[in-house]
This record gives structure tokens, sequence and C-alpha cells, in this order.
């Protein structure tokens, strides 16, 4: 089971070349982390402010340290000046098994 987390940012108007730069210097790094399983970030084509980034990891505490590390300080924390907004929603994966009915893992 995987940590999921899908986090939306939309950039002030302006700052979307910086904010889409921002992103572009996560991806690599972020990829690299030992608990990351998927990174990616999605721009709108119609809304060029305004991105989704889909994010896997291992567990909770792989996200949190993902949150810590050097690179999202440098390229995360220091723009979210440039954001209007920045939403965050958290999952699991999940496989679709029914407590109960067996075939669980």
């Amino acid at each position: 089971m995987a940590y999921v987390v899908v986090a939306r940012w939309t950039a002030k108007p302006g700052e979307e070349e910086a904010v889409a730069s921002a992103l572009a210097q996560l991806i690599e790094p972020s990829r690299a982390e030992p608990g990351n399983l998927l990174y990616e970030v999605n721009r709108d084509p119609e809304r060029p402010g305004s991105f989704l980034l889909y994010e896997q990891y291992a567990d909770a505490e792989a996200y949190a340290a993902h949150g810590a590390s050097p690179h999202f300080q440098e390229h995360g924390i220091a723009n979210f000046d440039r954001l209007a907004a920045r939403e965050r929603e958290f999952y699991e994966s999940w496989e679709g098994e029914v407590e109960g009915e067996g075939g669980g893992r």
C-alpha cells in the first residue's frame, strides 16, 4: 500500500513561469528520494498557472522526509509566496479488497 498525495498549485497572475520553473527543479531530486515511488507534475494547457502533482511514497514518513528535503525547502517552500492557492489531499493506494469477503492481503 502506498501513501498518495494529490496536490494542486495555482500560481498568482504573473508568477506562472516562476512556479513552473520551481516545479521543474523538484522533479528529479524528488524521484530520487529513497521512499518516493512516483512523482508526476502536470500542467493545465488551458490555464498555465494551474498545476497538479501526483505523488506516491512508501509511507507517510517518506512523504514527511520529502517535505524536509533540501530541494523541497529550496524550490517548494521558498516559492509558496508565488501561489494563489495550494491544496493537498492524502490517500492510501487501494486494490479494491473488501474486508470479510476473502482474497484480502
